[in-house]
């Protein structure tokens, strides 16, 4: 969930402890939110509502770990359809401009796996195992409940060139929700993450390329 959408979500968990005839305290809405966070809101809501229609467990108020074994299997829902707009970006968009996708968690764990020149560097024969890395990844991040750090941008062969050699850059291309995909750039940081390394050099390697290349056709 995205810090726009906490709103939202007080008035879902409000909603349900009033059904259970129960206060929503401020330490219990915190912590709630906390443990929620990597979750669309969509699937919290799914989630309570089969709590709720739950006949051995609905009589009872539902705890954040109640949710939690409901996201068993969504979180495989969630990482097939998170691999299946990196896949889309990859074919449609290429990795020669930057991109900014509407999930937090793709840039991490395309950090995690070498940055996004890596990613869009593997062969065909090789992108079922590149899938199932990604989806693996991105579960077990869900599933620990983590929202790790992440770059707000994954950064194009394009906008290290130019930046590089101090040309404008041109603005990342927004995968998925618009609103959301600006709201992920914003609460990226800058800061080094796991996987940063690689992926700077073969940055490096593709802008070594470009500019052979243009100096091929001086």
């Amino acid at each position: 969930m995205q810090p726009n959408e906490f709103n939202e979500f007080r008035t879902l968990l409000a909603g349900v402890h009033d059904f259970y005839g129960r206060d929503l305290s401020d330490f219990g809405l915190s912590v709630w939110w906390q443990a929620m966070r990597p979750f669309d809101l969509a699937a919290v809501r799914d989630a309570m509502n089969r709590h709720v229609m739950n006949p051995d467990t609905g009589q009872y108020l539902p705890k954040p770990a109640d949710v939690m074994r409901m996201f068993g299997g969504r979180t495989v829902d969630a990482a097939q359809q998170a691999w299946s707009k990196v896949d889309g970006a990859i074919r449609r968009v290429g990795t020669y401009r930057s991109v900014v996708f509407d999930d937090p968690l793709i840039h991490r764990v395309v950090a995690d796996m070498g940055g996004w020149l890596s990613i869009g560097s593997r062969d065909e024969d090789a992108w079922p195992f590149v899938a199932k890395e990604f989806e693996t990844r991105y579960r077990g991040y869900a599933m620990r409940n983590e929202r790790p750090p992440y770059a707000p941008v994954l950064l194009g062969t394009s906008e290290a060139h130019n930046a590089r050699n101090g040309f404008r850059c041109d603005p990342p291309t927004l995968i998925g929700d618009a609103d959301r995909a600006r709201a992920v750039m914003a609460g990226g940081t800058d800061g080094p993450l796991l996987g940063v390394s690689v992926a700077g050099a073969l940055a490096d390697k593709a802008i070594e390329r470009l500019e052979s290349m243009e100096a091929g056709h001086d």
